[in-house]
């Protein structure tokens, strides 16, 4: 028996539990299909999602263009032709029933452009738009205009209220839900503010609480608010279900549905997040986009970890503060003294590559890996509106103007990768915080996979 009832959306009754979209290449047709099939809303990822050939046959991401702008053209042609694919998936998949969503990163570039040409050619097969990463405050309009819903990500009730006066006022009948994703809990990139600490997660409820205050005062008492990050069963969220203070709720899993045999994840990935253990997934802002974000702690991270912690300030001439010359490689650079000797003991173990950062400090690395870095942002495809790591920017000079970050690391690459069976120890896995619960809840015990609907029936019931 269910202990949540259904809701009416873009006038259907489902189940108000959302498949969560993860990008790239992870929420596909196969699993939003069936989650939507069994009752629910799913969602596919529309971040240069997979296409398929004549046979079926996932057709790789192979960029040919020879300049940045060439190749975001084609990442963004990707995104276009695979989520229209996967659409159609989901579509025969679910038979009509449920409701299918699709998931955009709005600091993917050519987030907008993406929208257009997705949505174009699917209409009355798509039901919203989910987005975060950023502030869309374009995307009520853009969902407006294709007369499809639209799903805005945030984490706190402010950031709501800004997207309402500045936009979404003139399209509150399409707005379908606002998801609050806690941004402690969550898997993948989170809304943590500068003037959060990621050290101190704080309690959803109060947060939750004041968003629905802001959406009553703006006549909204009947969109549903949709909490996401950290949801792992729902008889743990009772006394949020029929709660005056809450309003109506809908709850987002985006870690589970991983574990299913409709997920497109390696059996490697599947058989890694079996053996998580609580403190096992590290909330980090390495990521080229500039937020925070949830991952697997790997020897991907280990490595970003400790590619940072080789870090010392310089100047360019000699001043009271940094009076120390080290030279690397016939370079000259004025250090601190203290961190000149650092710097000396990282030569002499091998990282004697020094590499300037946007900040004027030095990271210390190998010949192999300076040399991985500098690839990777030569080949990059222009996937993000802004990348700290490329210095690439979705702009008439296809530059953010500041000098490329190495401490950071190309997303396409990781994600692309590890999302078509690459290692899931040298990648970057993203994962919501909860992932360690697979080793400890019975349901996966022995080693077992559901599928999508037993997974689906079981959260329904509270497990």
């Amino acid at each position: 028996m269910s202990i949540i009832d259904p809701i009416r959306l873009g006038g259907k009754e489902v189940y108000p539990l959302i498949e969560g979209g993860k990008g790239v290449s992870i929420s596909t047709g196969a699993s939003s299909g069936a989650w939507a099939a069994a009752g629910g809303i799913g969602t596919i990822s529309a971040v240069i999602a997979d296409c398929y050939d004549e046979n079926g046959e996932v057709i790789p991401h192979e960029y040919k263009g020879r300049t940045r702008r060439e190749r975001h053209d084609e990442m963004v042609q990707y995104s276009i032709d695979g989520t229209i694919d996967q659409i159609r998936k989901a579509w025969e998949i679910s038979k009509g029933e449920g409701l299918i969503n699709i998931n955009m990163l709005w600091e993917l570039g050519g987030a907008q452009r993406a929208l257009h040409g997705i949505l174009e050619k699917t209409k009355d097969m798509v039901h919203g738009v989910t987005c975060g990463a950023g502030m869309p405050f374009k995307l009520g309009e853009l969902a407006a205009s294709y007369g499809v819903h639209y799903y805005p990500i945030i984490s706190s009730g402010r950031a709501f209220k800004l997207l309402w006066m500045r936009a979404f006022k003139k399209y509150g009948d399409l707005l379908g839900g606002v998801v609050y994703e806690d941004p402690w809990r969550a898997g993948g990139h989170n809304g943590l503010s500068n003037a959060e600490d990621p050290e101190a997660p704080g309690d959803p409820y109060p947060r939750v609480v004041e968003l629905r205050k802001i959406m009553d005062k703006f006549g909204l008492q009947n969109v549903p608010i949709i909490m996401a990050g950290g949801v792992w069963k729902l008889d743990e969220w009772k006394d949020w279900i029929n709660n005056p203070e809450v309003g109506k709720i809908s709850f987002q899993f985006g870690t589970r549905p991983l574990l299913t045999k409709e997920s497109p994840i390696s059996d490697k990935w599947k058989d890694l997040l079996r053996t998580l253990k609580e403190g096992d997934v590290l909330l980090q802002n390495f990521s080229p986009t500039g937020f925070f974000s949830s991952a697997v702690k790997n020897s991907f991270l280990g490595e970003l970890v400790e590619r940072a912690q080789r870090q010392i300030s310089f100047a360019k001439s000699q001043c009271e503060e940094h009076n120390s010359l080290l030279e690397v490689a016939r370079k000259k650079f004025w250090v601190k003294g203290d961190d000149k000797a650092d710097a000396e003991k990282w030569i002499a173990a091998g990282h004697d590559t020094a590499m300037k950062t946007p900040d004027d400090t030095l990271i210390f690395v190998g010949d192999e890996k300076s040399a991985e870095i500098r690839k990777d942002q030569a080949d990059c495809v222009g996937c993000l509106s802004q990348c700290r790591f490329s210095s690439w920017a979705d702009n008439e000079k296809n530059s953010t103007g500041r000098l490329a970050d190495p401490r950071s690391f190309c997303i396409q690459k990781t994600l692309d990768d590890i999302a078509h069976d690459g290692s899931v120890d040298h990648n970057l896995a993203f994962a919501g915080h909860n992932a360690f619960r697979f080793a400890t809840d019975p349901f996966y015990s022995n080693g077992y996979t559901p599928s999508v609907k037993e997974l689906f029936d079981r959260i329904k019931e509270g497990l």
